[in-house]
């Protein structure tokens, strides 16, 4: 081979590879339904109500507690008592599961909309509590928090086939992040170690920040080549042996919801895939994705002190809280869920 056909054997990988990904690509996010493109409609009743819910759950995490980690586990507990007391107040009996880390206590609260049908199958939604040392942890994750106390007040008293299971997870951020000792891989092991059957685990993740400006969404290679570079939508994050259960619920959230949306399924040892809870479910084997706007590939104020409530959209927040909940409706009364 010379070099002019070797030059053009490797332009031809080239062309193949991107061919590949293009289809792969579309294969995975843009199959099920289209995102939501055009101006939004002013806010119904039901949505200025739960973006007026979420701003006060984000202030008082992150603005009146602020800081939360076994740093400072008078303001971690004072997040959990939040927490728990907001779902005794939408009449749940919440659950504790406790345990040591570093010499703090440290509880995973969990509780329950018991299934019908099909009670013996799981969905779970799941979102930490705690912040990153030095952060306020608004978006990061207090707005994960805060959906999900949303998400259960608007699943309250439904009727499903299968068992809807709400989990605020404790220790997600360093230096348990992706360690034995992070609250999420504590209740996951549990649930390998009992053999429940978890059909489908949701990790809300940073959720609250949004751009139409230009430019403003960046992505690890190559997801630029295939996705908007304006920072205006929700994202669904799955590896590969997860991906059904995103297209599942991409689609269930553009069937329902005007708000944009985009969805992957990508190896997880890429860059931000697995960086949630969710890679604790994947870890024991369970179908996990993370909803999340992306966090530090559109979001400058990630981890740091200037993370606080006032940089949250709330409204747009409240539209994707509304079509999450949704979804997991969706997810626990479809018929082919795996």
């Amino acid at each position: 081979m010379n070099s002019g056909q070797r030059s053009w054997f490797i332009a031809g990988l080239i062309i193949a590879f991107f061919v590949v990904l293009f289809f792969y690509f579309y294969w995975t996010g843009q199959m099920v339904g289209k995102s939501y493109t055009g101006r939004f409609l002013p806010l119904s009743g039901q949505e200025k109500e739960i973006s007026a819910s979420l701003r006060g759950h984000v202030f008082l995490l992150a603005g009146e507690i602020g800081e939360r980690n076994i740093w400072l586990p008078k303001k971690l507990a004072a997040a959990a008592a939040y927490i728990e007391k907001t779902w005794q107040e939408q009449n749940f009996m919440v659950q504790r599961q406790e345990y040591d880390a570093r010499g703090v206590k440290s509880a995973n609260l969990i509780i329950e909309i018991p299934g019908n049908s099909h009670a013996g199958e799981i969905v779970i939604v799941g979102a930490h509590y705690d912040s990153v040392l030095g952060s306020p942890g608004a978006n990061d994750n207090g707005t994960g928090v805060a959906s999900l106390l949303e998400i259960s007040r608007l699943l309250s008293g439904t009727n499903n086939a299968r068992t809807i299971r709400l989990v605020a997870f404790t220790n997600e951020e360093p230096p348990f992040f992706l360690g034995r000792d992070m609250g999420s891989r504590v209740y996951a092991s549990r649930l390998r170690q009992q053999e429940e059957d978890i059909v489908g685990m949701l990790s809300l993740e940073t959720m609250g920040f949004y751009s139409e400006a230009p430019h403003s969404q960046e992505y690890p290679f190559p997801f630029s080549f295939f996705y908007p570079d304006s920072a205006n939508f929700i994202g669904f994050v799955a590896n590969l042996r997860s991906r059904h259960l995103m297209r599942l619920s991409l689609a269930a959230f553009r069937r329902t919801t005007r708000f944009p949306s985009e969805g992957t399924a990508a190896p997880g040892w890429i860059t931000g895939i697995g960086w949630s809870d969710h890679w604790s479910f994947w870890r024991e084997g369970y179908r996990a994705i993370m909803i999340t706007d992306t966090a530090f590939f559109r979001y400058e104020h990630y981890h740091t002190r200037q993370d606080t409530p006032e940089k949250i959209d709330y409204d747009r927040l409240a539209r994707v809280t509304i079509g999450l909940a949704e979804v997991v409706k969706e997810l626990a009364n479809t018929e082919k869920l795996r």
